[in-house]
């Protein structure tokens, strides 16, 4: 213990801290909107929120520890946007619930199972950006109808956002939900009974859910949040610690998420994973000059990651007394800079160019088949066509 108390630097307190703030602030309405997206009560979302916080909070310090890595984690940002696209299932947030569950083990197996992992890993990149940036597309009109909904409440979260991120791209996004934040308090007229509520909710509670387990389940809502959090999350979150000079094993680190994101799942919680923005900001010159000594930085952002979860049901609270519109505004404005990464990488190559189109707009249409969401229709078509052009192509 007394290296690692050596190892403390007021530079790693201020960076983890200021992770903290920007991971929960930037993605906190994405993750709001995806639970009440597939049924989840405003008590079970603030739950859920509070669950993944907790989750990802411990599942940092127990990794950043154990490694003496800056290992961030963070909730699947991602994920909470497919469950947004995919509407309430037959059996209701419990079915949900279920699809959780499976998905947590199905990290873990992608951990434990090299297979299963090579297998993932596989999955062509533009099929999986395409996908993602065809749930995400969704959600990245809601600024637009926010402000068409009403100027007067829509344009100040957009303006705040352009204006910050202009500055400084890390903020735009808080600066949002601080926009966000005033035109609730001081834009819409909210009853007394509804700030008693607000005030009665300081005590966090939690939301046992009883998972349900349907075939609809699995295919709409597990199979297709484990792809987007392996591929979008943990697979890049990798990724960042080795740009910065770290040789992780991937095996361990997913395997654990993948544990954290079961325990989370009955109250509500979706998926935990490795963070990708986020894990640069541990990972750094910012955090230390000292690479070795980093992983403080981690350390204090999942200890305010739990604060941040004890909190959870006021903000929910506070936040559902605003027209839903604009909480999706914020939430949309998180994800435009996903949605670019995504939709450039999705058709960057020309032989993948016309599958990663059938892809895209088979999940941005939102169309259900047999109850399964078009995610997976979208990632399945798309294989399809990229077998067929290569089938093809070798006949000739």
């Amino acid at each position: 213990m007394k290296p690692m108390i050596r190892d403390f630097s007021l530079q790693a307190l201020f960076m983890g801290l200021l992770t903290a703030f920007v991971g929960f602030a930037s993605s906190f309405a994405v993750v709001l909107h995806g639970l009440t997206g597939v049924g989840a009560t405003e008590a079970q979302a603030a739950s859920g929120v509070m669950a993944l916080s907790i989750a990802m909070g411990v599942c940092a310090i127990v990794l950043s520890v154990a490694t003496r890595l800056p290992v961030s984690i963070a909730w699947s940002t991602p994920g909470a946007a497919l469950l947004a696209s995919s509407g309430i299932l037959p059996g209701g947030f419990n079915v949900a619930v279920g699809g959780f569950v499976v998905c947590g083990v199905l990290i873990v197996a992608a951990g434990l199972w090299k297979p299963l992992g090579r297998m993932v890993a596989a999955i062509p990149a533009a099929l999986a950006n395409a996908m993602l940036a065809g749930v995400l597309i969704g959600l990245c009109f809601a600024p637009v109808k926010a402000v068409a909904f009403n100027p007067l409440l829509g344009l100040p979260i957009v303006l705040a956002w352009v204006i910050v991120g202009a500055i400084n791209r890390l903020f735009a996004v808080p600066a949002a939900l601080l926009a966000f934040a005033l035109v609730l308090a001081f834009g819409i007229d909210m009853p007394t009974d509804a700030l008693a509520r607000v005030f009665g909710t300081l005590v966090p509670h939690a939301e046992w859910i009883v998972p349900s387990f349907t075939l609809a389940g699995l295919v709409s809502i597990a199979l297709p949040l484990f792809v987007v959090t392996m591929a979008s999350q943990n697979i890049p979150g990798i990724a960042v610690l080795k740009v910065n000079g770290y040789e992780p094993q991937p095996g361990p680190l997913f395997a654990t998420t993948g544990i954290f994101s079961i325990l989370s799942a009955p109250f509500g919680g979706h998926a935990v994973n490795l963070a990708a923005i986020t894990a640069a900001m541990c990972a750094g010159e910012d955090a230390h000059r000292d690479p070795a000594r980093r992983y403080w930085a981690a350390i204090v952002a999942g200890a305010g990651y739990i604060a941040f979860g004890l909190l959870a049901a006021t903000v929910t609270a506070f936040v559902s007394l605003a027209p839903k519109i604009l909480i999706e505004a914020v939430a949309g404005l998180a994800l435009v800079g996903a949605f670019s990464g995504s939709a450039m990488a999705a058709f960057k190559e020309p032989e993948s160019r016309e599958a990663a189109a059938v892809t895209f707009l088979v999940t941005a249409s939102g169309v259900s088949f047999a109850g399964i969401s078009g995610a997976f229709w979208g990632l399945l078509s798309g294989g399809l066509m990229l077998v067929l052009a290569r089938f093809t192509s070798r006949k000739k």
